[in-house]
């Protein structure tokens, strides 16, 4: 039986690009955001006739929400010195278009792991209210990252505080319970 130098070029360029994929697949790994912690905000009945309510409410007082995450040398190697951006938006199932949430932060700090060679993290942005909208993204604040990467790089970044207002709220409100999540993603600047 003889096999043809096609068929066996073919068949040695699969297994190569099967290896190939196999190797990155086990390097490669993907960018996290964990936030922990829930905000429920505390609005008080109105027990007087002709008052209405304060209409703003945040979670300054009582923050327990951080955010933390790690952007790992794969994808710091898909930046180029440009920097990361995370972005914010809100899911629901029940919502009164009337009623705003906003966000910001204070804090935060970066860690670079691995060998790199005059290499800097920061985070920017973020520090003043930014309305978050239903399901299209916004970007809410951004990671720069500059140096020459080494072995091993990612960058941690954590004790991010994240406060969230809500404003809108009004006696033509109706009253309910209202539930909203927000949803965090990064990418490339």
């Amino acid at each position: 039986m003889k096999i043809s130098n096609h068929v066996l070029r073919e068949t040695l360029l699969k297994r190569y690009l099967y290896i190939i994929l196999l190797i990155l697949s086990t390097y490669l790994r993907a960018q996290t955001v964990t936030v922990s912690g829930n905000w429920v905000a505390n609005i008080p009945p109105i027990t007087e006739a002709g008052n209405d309510y304060t209409g703003t409410y945040d979670n300054t007082s009582s923050n327990q929400i951080t955010i933390s995450g790690v952007l790992p040398g794969s994808f710091l190697n898909l930046l180029s010195s440009s920097g990361a951006k995370m972005s914010m938006h809100y899911t629901t199932t029940g919502w009164n278009n009337s009623l705003i949430l906003s966000a910001k932060r204070t804090g935060g700090t970066t860690t670079i792991n691995g060998i790199c060679l005059l290499c800097t993290a920061t985070i920017n942005g973020g520090t003043t209210y930014t309305t978050v909208p239903l399901a299209t993204d916004v970007t809410f604040l951004t990671i720069n990252f500059t140096g020459v990467l080494g072995l091993g790089n990612s960058v941690n970044f954590s004790g991010i505080n994240l406060f969230l207002q809500l404003s809108g709220v009004s006696v033509t409100v109706p009253s309910n319970t209202y539930n909203a999540r927000v949803v965090f993603t990064i990418a490339a600047n």
